[in-house]
């Protein structure tokens, strides 16, 4: 095949929706760097751009098979690649990224955008020599590890207490674990323990800092803590050391408007001695790469979250691969020794003759506070993530308390009673509930039209926490069951029933999110506010966008103090939108007293074990399910691989 007929061919892939058009871009870019590029060579090129952007960091040469199945390619298409050795090119690099100006480079038998395998080198080198250290004896660890982790009767592993005890050793930690596996609990208890050893020899406490890849998961770890440290059985000193001001990544390297580049890198590190970042599965290989890159060399990293829950929106899944053998524990006997001699706790069950490195910074923790034994929720996630299609149909049949499921597509079912109510059919007064019950609390708890700023501050955080009882979740955008279709619906079945006075433009009551970062009005991607008509300055009523203030996840101004909301004009929010239902991704960091999840019929591809779980995993008392079996197959059936060489990169550090 010429060059030109295989140009004629991405294009064609392009008009198929198989390439994206930044992807044939990508693909006549190279051909223009390098005129004699086999046409095998430009194939590549665009299909690792278009890996890209479906969040793989390359393009695995070794998987091209299971590729052209996935995304459904004409099988002549890739027989080309089948009976190819690639050549050497100017635009392609090896494994040592030479030469450093082509745009593409071979590492492994994977093929990435150099940008790309920057990243992944940058974060393999950034943990590995955190891998080396070793900076307390289990001696000095075991009175405060009995203390904080009394051990119960009969439970020969406290996993907090082991998760403690790795991350107080060494310099990087993962603690890794499901909703209500108290992950939160566990970092105050070692956050706790780190500054009273610590104090114990020097005058000045530990430089800590705590961030999230969003505003609602800061806002989210933010009360979490809070409550932790004021139960936290430590000194006054100590308890006053421990931060509780949560930021957003963001805002902790310094970004800077229209550029990838952060104010805080290797040149300009973060003043810290520990950096704690919540809701890990989050943080995608580019974002790591500039938190490892502003830590300082001695300061200990701590990543928290649950492996099993979807990947980051961008490319890469960092936890999931730092995590992928930590319910195997894989430690060696070493490992093992030390953590009997630090907390109690006897892992040999756990020794693995394979034990790498990285193995022994790894910790899960395996019990739910939330979900009882008896939990509908708890008992159907376990079987989503174990994919054991038996159990899960078990549970969904059996119609639990707290799950119902609704055996229809979106289109079948008459979904007004649940968003309104919170059921399909009517449930005693201590039942979920739907939207009716913020926009009811809207109406007769408003404040006079005289009534002074802190009432009306007041009802706006009371509506704002009313409305995040209940969310409706989806699994994509468009769609009969996607997310803009069910926004324009729900609007529409509110405006029927007399809740709302308008079902488009701005109106009170109309929930929004943020869908980027605004740093000139402190308000970050993700965030939630609520449309309400309140008293401008000059006494008149007028529609303001509340958002809830959470302290140290925004900038204040010193009278600001006090407030519980931020009200912004409408004018002023470029880009948000209305947020009756949102996606799974957007919902990760954030729980919901009763979420519905709907789940399309077209779009299997989306539909993985990954986003199932995560979905039911929002739901902390009442989870209703919608969508029809098949649909549920096809999301058991498929597991999230994001191919990268990070893992295998890591594995090369043996004890």
């Amino acid at each position: 095949m010429s060059r030109d007929a295989m140009l004629a061919m991405l294009v064609e892939a392009a008009a198929r929706h198989l390439l994206r058009s930044l992807d044939l871009a990508f693909a006549r870019f190279i051909a223009d760097c390098d005129p004699h590029a086999e046409p095998a060579l430009l194939l590549l090129a665009a299909l690792t751009s278009r890996q890209l952007g479906d969040g793989h960091p390359c393009l695995d040469l070794h998987a091209l098979d299971a590729l052209a199945a996935e995304q459904a390619w004409p099988a002549p298409w890739f027989e080309l690649l089948s009976t190819t050795v690639l050549p050497v090119s100017p635009v392609m690099a090896n494994a040592d990224g030479v030469p450093a100006e082509a745009p593409l480079v071979l590492d492994g038998g994977r093929l990435y955008l150099r940008r790309y395998w920057n990243y992944e080198c940058r974060v393999a080198a950034g943990i590995a020599t955190r891998l080396t250290e070793s900076m307390l004896p289990a001696e000095e660890l075991h009175e405060e590890l009995q203390r904080l982790f009394p051990t119960p009767a009969g439970e020969p592993v406290v996993w907090p207490r082991v998760a403690c005890g790795l991350a107080a050793r060494g310099a990087f930690s993962v603690i890794t674990g499901g909703p209500g596996t108290g992950k939160t609990t566990t970092v105050v208890r070692l956050l706790g323990l780190l500054q009273t050893l610590h104090l114990r020899q020097q005058a000045t406490p530990l430089r800590i800092r705590l961030a999230a890849p969003t505003g609602k998961a800061a806002a989210r770890l933010n009360a979490s803590i809070a409550r932790q440290i004021a139960l936290l059985d430590v000194e006054e000193q100590v308890r006053a050391a421990i931060p509780m001001q949560v930021e957003t990544l963001h805002r902790l390297l310094g970004a800077r408007p229209d550029s990838r580049r952060y104010a805080r890198d290797s040149r300009h590190p973060l003043h810290v001695d520990v950096l704690v970042v919540d809701e890990a599965s989050m943080v995608d290989l580019e974002m790591m790469a500039a938190v490892l890159d502003a830590l300082p060399p001695q300061a200990r990293l701590i990543l928290l979250g649950d492996r099993d829950q979807l990947a980051s929106v961008e490319a890469g899944a960092v936890l999931g691969e730092l995590g992928r053998r930590a319910d195997q524990g894989c430690y060696s006997q070493a490992t093992a020794k030390w953590l009997l001699a630090a907390g109690g706790d006897d892992v040999t069950g756990f020794v693995r003759e394979d034990a790498q490195a990285l193995d022994q910074h790894v910790a899960m923790l395996r019990s739910s506070h939330r979900f009882h034994a008896a939990s509908g929720i708890g008992q159907l996630a376990a079987a989503v993530n174990a994919g054991n299609g038996a159990a899960v149909n078990a549970l969904l049949d059996s119609a639990s308390g707290d799950v119902t499921w609704v055996a229809s597509s979106v289109n079948a079912t008459p979904i007004a009673p649940l968003v309104m109510d919170g059921q399909i059919v009517p449930v005693d007064t201590d039942g979920p509930q739907g939207f009716r019950h913020y926009l009811e609390q809207l109406r007769l708890q408003r404040p006079a039209l005289d009534a002074d700023d802190a009432s009306y501050q007041s009802w706006a955080h009371d509506l704002l926490e009313a409305f995040n009882r209940f969310q409706v979740l989806c699994a994509v955008r468009h769609g009969p069951a996607g997310v803009e279709q069910l926004n324009r619906d729900i609007a529409t079945m509110l405006l029927s029933a007399g809740l709302i006075e308008a079902d488009r433009g701005w109106y009170e009551g109309r929930p929004v999110m943020m869908m980027r970062n605004d740093y000139s009005l402190g308000l970050m991607n993700g965030d939630v506010g609520m449309t309400l008509r309140m008293p401008g300055a000059d006494g008149e009523p007028r529609l303001y966008v509340a958002f809830p203030i959470t302290r140290g996840t925004s900038s204040h101004t010193p009278q600001m103090d006090d407030a519980l909301v931020r009200c912004v004009l409408p004018s002023r929010l470029g880009d948000a939108e209305t947020v009756y239902a949102m996606t799974v991704h957007k919902s990760q960091g954030s729980e919901f007293e009763h979420t519905a999840l709907v789940l399309p019929e077209d779009s299997p591809v989306v539909l993985t074990r990954e986003l199932l779980y995560t979905g039911i995993t929002r739901a902390r008392r009442w989870l209703t399910l919608v969508g029809t079996q098949t649909a549920i197959e096809h999301a058991l059936a498929q597991r999230t691989r994001r191919y990268s060489g990070l893992a295998q990169r890591l594995s090369s550090h043996v004890l």
